[in-house]
């Protein structure tokens, strides 16, 4: 590619590399033009601009390269800022830039980069009035160009996310809902739910980007799909799909969308349902799906009610028995408060006895015990704290709460 040429791509014009090069004109460095999933709109070809290997590579690849983790902090202090901000540089070769946000009112649109040029800032380093001023007019001017360019079909995506939004949340009657989806009768519906695997330690890109990267990508894969977020996860409507073809769309999103993002992503999709006024009870099994499979790497990638229904289960118990403690057995607390006081391990032994079905050498095995230890664990634990071990609901009952308190 020819960097002194401005081609037409992705629905940006002329207009867009007019404005990067009037900008570029004051800053006196490379200018690039991006949206919020960082693909380069528009770039400055002025004779002679100064521009390093990352500008190069984001120009030639219209994407700039996500190499450093520090760089989406970066994006980040960007796009929260009120006016520009002067980046400092991640690497050896790279040049100083200053970027400012790009916004509708409070909408966020995309960004602006300029490397700095010589006369771009004063002798402290500080970006001169002129170059601050040609950058934040800059971004005025391009949000005005990006708004005027949004196509009815974009606009169509966004009546579509508000009225999924609202038949997810029962706001509307199913009849209007379907019209404003466009959904024939008696449509058949799956729900997909998209969030990132929660790890410690680890951030999770803004929901803004990931609803944003999803809409582009159910578009090109299914061009019926209706798309929306709320909280942390964004939503998926389809229709008409039977579950293996859901399970292998969903699939596709994690892998592609994870890809995107350097992020592991998780999906859970619900049973079908014809009655639009179904899609709250839809998005609740999705909700109960997700907020298990994003709880630890080792959970499916993509599961149904069906792959994750014991964890779903015992997760619900767990809010019940927090919700209303006076439902917890009397003696599982009495024990596992002698635990605490007295260093013994009534409770472990209780719960690897219950684990293994009743198996003494296994559980036995699992604690590093002598059988007969455990057997004299397990009487002392009938008679201290009365579990009738023998009785299989209390077993039950004894085996659910030892488990949710692990």
């Amino acid at each position: 590619m020819d960097l002194a040429k401005s081609p037409i791509v992705d629905g940006t014009s002329e207009e867009l590399f007019a404005l990067a090069n009037a900008i570029a004109a004051v800053v006196g460095g490379s200018v690039a033009v991006e949206d919020l999933d960082r693909r380069v709109l528009a770039y400055s070809a002025l004779p002679g601009q100064p521009m390093d290997d990352l500008r190069r590579r984001g120009i030639l690849e219209r994407q700039v390269p996500d190499d450093e983790p520090e760089q989406r902090g970066q994006y980040r202090e960007v796009l929260a800022a009120p006016g520009v901000v002067q980046v400092p540089t991640l690497g050896a070769d790279e040049m100083p830039r200053s970027a400012v946000a790009i916004r509708a009112g409070d909408l966020p649109l995309g960004s602006i980069w300029a490397i700095e040029g010589p006369a771009a800032t004063d002798p402290a380093g500080r970006l001169v009035p002129a170059a601050e001023r040609a950058l934040l007019d800059g971004a005025r001017l391009a949000a005005l160009h990006m708004l005027r360019r949004r196509s009815s079909a974009e606009l169509d995506l966004h009546a579509k996310e508000d009225a999924l939004r609202d038949a997810l949340n029962g706001g509307r009657p199913a009849a209007e809902a379907r019209y404003r989806l466009g959904l024939p009768a008696r449509a058949r519906l799956t729900l997909i739910g998209l969030a990132p695997l929660r790890v410690a330690g680890r951030e999770t890109p803004p929901l803004v980007r990931l609803a944003a990267a999803a809409a582009r990508h159910w578009a090109a894969v299914h061009a019926d799909a209706a798309v929306t977020t709320a909280g942390r996860t964004v939503y998926v409507l389809l229709a008409e799909l039977d579950p293996a073809a859901v399970r292998r769309l969903a699939e596709q999103a994690v892998a592609t969308l994870g890809r995107t993002f350097d992020t592991p992503l998780r999906a859970a999709f619900s049973r079908s349902a014809d009655d639009l006024g179904e899609l709250p009870d839809l998005r609740s099994e999705v909700d109960d799906v997700l907020r298990v499979t994003t709880a630890g790497p080792d959970s499916p990638e993509v599961a149904d009610l069906g792959d994750a229904h014991a964890r779903v289960l015992l997760a619900h118990v767990a809010d019940e028995l927090a919700r209303l403690p006076r439902l917890r057995h009397p003696g599982i607390e009495a024990m596992a408060a002698h635990d605490r006081a007295q260093q013994t391990a009534y409770a472990a032994s209780v719960t690897a006895w219950l684990d293994a079905v009743g198996n003494v050498a296994q559980a036995a095995e699992r604690l590093a015990v002598h059988p007969n230890t455990l057997k004299y664990r397990l009487r002392r634990a009938r008679e201290l704290f009365g579990l009738d071990l023998d009785d299989p609901d209390v077993r039950l009952s004894c085996w659910l709460q030892l488990r949710l308190s692990t």
